[in-house]
């Protein structure tokens, strides 16, 4: 006969794993653990037992001892186990970083997780790891440019001053134009937007001519006062200006902030100007175009209405960005500008000492 394989269950533990395999709430594998206990106390060999839980001789076995070693709170949980690769070394860690920050890929411009791990050895899910860790997007660029206008922070202290504090009595209006939208038709028709599948539109289009929507941002409530014309010269500008003064109120100054595009300061607008004492024009630095208001309403428009639009002529086009500004002055919401001139000084300073520091 073979050896009875026996343990001795005390009463209180007993109980206990009675209480476990009766309890609707336990976990099975802690219920056939219990189980496996139990039959084993009461001197049935490993074989009986696994017949009757319904599982192998080494598994109980296994469990016969992890209750001689730590009884019924080892039947509980489940061992720790060692991790399948060994954890990556903080050398390895520290060369990926290097070579992601200081080095580049032969015959590239910046490194992929594949190119990453075929150079270090390591799996790309490893090299995605790390750079997730350690907030690198190799992949993703900003584009940038700092202004080398020597006036730039007087026009910032300007321009921003207007913003959290505008003048008493005046309306601050953020002026400017967007240029050469094209009025772009499809070659073919697009499958509309369904569950599973994209819309779709062909990647080739028809040209049928442009427009330029000239825009004055009211800072305060967010209306946008809008017209298209088909040039963008001092002459559209001066229209413009006239389209301003016949709808605003004649008892409020005007302070447009605009670019440094050199229509704002031709001879006659200058002249016009003069004779129009309550228009005053504040500008933006050179190569800063961020600073006026007005760009992130452009931004919207091309968003929600321009890109994914086809439009079979320049009319068409312009009816598409009038009916836009009429929806968007019916509930208009103004863009708050939260950041102080002092902050974006400090933040520009930072840019050229990081600059200088690597040229």
């Amino acid at each position: 006969m073979g050896k009875i394989e026996r343990i001795e269950v005390p009463a209180a533990d007993r109980d206990r794993l009675e209480t476990l395999v009766r309890d609707r709430n336990t976990p099975q594998k802690v219920v056939w653990r219990a189980r496996i206990v139990l039959l084993t106390g009461e001197g049935l060999r490993a074989t009986e037992v696994a017949a009757r839980v319904g599982t192998s001789t080494l598994t109980v076995r296994r469990w016969r001892r992890r209750y001689a070693q730590a009884g019924v709170e080892g039947l509980l949980k489940d061992a720790s186990r060692p991790p399948g690769r060994k954890p990556l070394t903080a050398a390895v860690i520290q060369r990926v970083l290097d070579m992601t920050l200081h080095e580049k890929p032969p015959r590239a411009t910046h490194w992929s997780v594949r190119s990453m791990a075929a150079v270090t050895g390591l799996s790309h899910t490893s090299v995605q790891r790390i750079w997730h860790a350690h907030g690198l997007k190799p992949h993703l660029i900003k584009t940038f440019k700092l202004s080398t206008d020597k006036r730039f922070v007087e026009k910032v202290q300007d321009v921003v001053g207007l913003y959290l504090d505008p003048p008493d009595k005046a309306l601050v209006l953020a002026v400017d134009e967007k240029s050469q939208i094209q009025a772009l038709d499809r070659t073919q028709p697009g499958l509309p937007l369904k569950k599973g599948r994209l819309g779709t539109m062909t990647h080739d289009y028809k040209r049928h001519g442009t427009t330029t929507l000239f825009a004055a941002l009211d800072v305060a409530t967010g209306t946008v006062l809008g017209t298209c014309m088909k040039r963008h010269r001092h002459q559209e500008f001066l229209r413009f200006l006239r389209v301003i003064d016949r709808n605003t109120d004649k008892r409020l100054d005007l302070h447009l902030i605009v670019d440094n595009y050199a229509t704002h300061k031709h001879p006659k607008v200058k002249a016009w100007l003069e004779k129009h004492p309550r228009f005053h024009l504040h500008f933006t630095p050179t190569s800063a175009s961020w600073l006026n208001l007005v760009e992130r309403f452009f931004a919207l428009i091309t968003q929600e209405r321009i890109r994914r639009g086809a439009f079979t002529s320049v009319p068409a086009l312009e009816s598409a960005i009038i009916d836009y500004l009429e929806h968007h002055n019916a509930d208009p919401r103004p863009f708050v500008w939260t950041a102080p001139a002092s902050a974006i000084l400090e933040k520009v300073a930072r840019a050229k000492q990081a600059l200088e520091s690597q040229h």
